[in-house]
């Protein structure tokens, strides 16, 4: 036999010469929850090793992973009942928790990089992305709110706003609102192909953002299609997008490759909640060893993405499963 693949296989320093698909801190975004208080961090049940942190916790999590050559985070909050109402007024009020919160990382880290989450439900009594009347998602009333909320971010220091809402039309409304604010270089990566999923559960569970009635199928997109997403793409990449996401992660891969295929933008990805309970219960159960998480991770590059928002992020750096 002329050609004997496994040549190229016979040792680690071959195996590692011609490895195709890299992964290094740089490629990682740490979803972090972010809580009113102080002196508080406490564990999400259906997500362990992941916790929900008082600000000042906030700083010695960031610090930390800092230290290992983790520098982007995503801010997610996890909002009093009684600060929620139809119209989500406490994501851009003055001085309310996640604003505070953009503020002080940026303050006490300024090289870090600070991606903010841009949607109602985690404000909203309704529990959804959008106005709620008479049961329908009010799509260019939501707007509206979704642009001051982005402002707000812009002006507490957020270096990325990622609006996830899926409201129609909502990059090109931020882009304008935050550049006619001097906010030229605020980048924007949009939820380009969210899914209407299950994976989402233990985030929803982290947040208490699950919805108070009804779905989210009227705005997120149908898990059975793929072609929608390039309309989708299309869409966001002419409105002023700066990166474009695909979440969930695992169960879209081909999505991933495919918006990696047809667009030069950036493509990141969301290892979403419910595929990192899956693998840490298997591993704590000891059915999977804990080498699945690189592997997983290396998928999301494999198939084209550039930024992977994963809750893994931290433990793959403490355990040296990749490098700076």
């Amino acid at each position: 036999m002329l050609q004997r693949p496994r040549r190229n296989r016979k040792s680690a320093v071959i195996r590692d010469m011609i490895q195709e698909t890299r992964l290094d801190a740089s490629n990682l975004i740490f979803p972090l929850f972010i809580v009113d208080g102080q002196n508080q961090k406490t564990e999400v049940k259906s997500m362990p090793g992941i916790y929900r942190y008082s600000i000042d916790n906030l700083l010695k999590e960031v610090e930390s992973c800092l230290k290992l050559g983790l520098r982007s985070f995503d801010l997610f909050p996890n909002i009093e009942e009684s600060l929620k109402d139809k119209y989500a007024t406490e994501s851009y009020r003055n001085g309310s928790l996640y604003l505070r919160a953009i503020e002080a990382v940026k303050k006490n880290f300024p090289e870090a990089c600070v991606v903010t989450d841009v949607a109602m439900d985690p404000y909203s009594s309704d529990g959804h992305d959008g106005i709620v009347e008479n049961g329908e998602i009010l799509n260019d009333e939501t707007l509206e709110v979704l642009g001051k909320m982005a402002l707000a971010h812009a002006q507490s220091g957020a270096d990325i706003i990622a609006p996830s809402d899926m409201m129609d039309g909502r990059i090109g409304y931020i882009r304008e609102l935050l550049d006619q604010n001097g906010f030229t270089n605020v980048s924007l990566m949009s939820y380009t192909a969210k899914y209407a999923s299950a994976y989402y559960g233990p985030f929803r569970d982290a947040l208490g953002s699950a919805p108070k009635h009804g779905d989210k199928k009227t705005y997120q997109m149908n898990p059975a299609n793929a072609k929608e997403a390039l309309i989708e793409a299309h869409l966001d990449a002419q409105e002023g997008a700066d990166f474009l996401m695909v979440k969930p992660g695992l169960p879209y891969l081909d999505i991933v490759k495919l918006l990696a295929d047809n667009f030069d933008l950036p493509i990141a990805v969301y290892n979403v909640s419910g595929e990192y309970a899956m693998l840490k219960a298997a591993i704590q159960n000891g059915w999977l060893d804990e080498r699945v998480i690189l592997e997983t991770l290396l998928s999301f590059r494999r198939a084209g993405a550039t930024a992977i928002l994963s809750y893994h992020s931290k433990e793959v750096l403490e355990k040296g499963y990749i490098s700076i």
